[in-house]
């Protein structure tokens, strides 16, 4: 699926790439075969996003980013990672915006089953060496990671914060206070959610109220008092609004999830697109991403609109 067929998905916001039959576990003979090719550099890339703000953001800065080099590109939005991983693999697209710690984990679940221990870890050079082995028999070429990282956060009201001298989970451990968790149902189980909290931190979880992650529901849950700790994401743009505040996740008990671009080997894994696309990690920081995404879920501005205008003020791109 190259231009013209790309041009007709485009059109309809979403595109359905099917799953690739030999993907389900390991690599593909057709994409073992291509392991061992020279790192290609085609001048047609497809960008692929997954659909939500910061992934479509992403995306579209790859995207401008790769133009400006001199490569024609188009963004393709796909669903979630069970169909954009395939298909990435199969070449049909060429760069997405990945996670470190997330997709280290996802492929080593891929490979050796949901039950496989992790391989990620707060460390990032950890999780990185475990994502790349994983990624490279599958065709994969993992680009640096820059500074911007979306992680599981945690957020309390900003009076709440200053009622309790609460500056860091350490703190809200060390006060011994009961705390109802606004989170997903999931949180209950989680490693790095409820029971990681009372391992690491000592916090009394009493209660997880089902509302979500970072939803409004959950936000004005905490903002009301009838909720005290809501989990977020550490690039939420909308914590001001509700009056809540992160607390500092001082002993890492979150993985390193640092944003970083993953291509098509055979198609995208020279050194020209990793030069294009590394210019972002000079400058994009997590706070910046958070400040995006508040454009626009907040300000109802089109993504591609606020990805340009960032390039352009941060120098990465021409103005006009």
């Amino acid at each position: 699926m190259r231009a013209g067929a790309a041009a007709a998905l485009m059109a309809l916001g979403v595109v359905a790439l099917p799953v690739l039959a030999g993907c389900a576990t390991g690599p593909s003979l057709e994409t073992r075969s291509r392991i061992t090719a020279s790192p290609g550099d085609s001048r047609d890339l497809a960008i692929g996003s997954a659909g939500f703000t910061e992934s479509e953001l992403l995306a579209q800065m790859y995207a401008a980013l790769l133009d400006h080099a001199g490569y024609r590109t188009h963004v393709l939005t796909v669903g979630n990672r069970e169909l954009y991983e395939p298909a990435l693999e199969a070449g049909q697209i060429d760069v997405v915006p990945e996670y470190a710690a997330t997709f280290a984990d996802w492929l080593n679940a891929k490979a050796h089953g949901s039950k496989a221990p992790p391989v990620a870890s707060p460390d990032l050079g950890v999780t990185l060496r475990a994502l790349r082995r994983l990624a490279g028999p599958r065709g994969l070429t993992v680009l640096p990671p820059g500074r911007a990282v979306d992680q599981n956060a945690f957020a309390v009201s900003a009076a709440y914060a200053r009622k309790h001298h609460l500056k860091t989970l350490g703190d809200l451990g060390r006060a011994k206070l009961p705390v109802r968790l606004a989170a997903g149902e999931e949180c209950v189980q989680r490693p790095f959610c409820a029971p990681g909290l009372r391992k690491a931190y000592g916090i009394n979880v009493t209660v997880i109220d089902p509302k979500g992650v970072g939803t409004t529901p959950a936000k004005q849950a905490v903002q009301n008092g009838q909720d005290q700790m809501v989990l977020t994401t550490s690039t939420d743009a909308t914590l001001d609004q509700f009056g809540l505040v992160l607390l500092t996740d001082d002993k890492k008990l979150q993985n390193a999830d640092y944003v970083l671009p993953v291509v098509n080997r055979s198609r995208a894994g020279s050194a020209r697109p990793a030069a294009a696309l590394n210019r972002l990690n000079k400058v994009l920081t997590t706070t910046d991403l958070a400040h995006l995404n508040e454009q626009v879920d907040s300000w109802r501005r089109l993504p591609a609109d606020v990805a340009r205008h960032y390039l352009q003020e941060k120098g990465l791109l021409p103005k006009g």
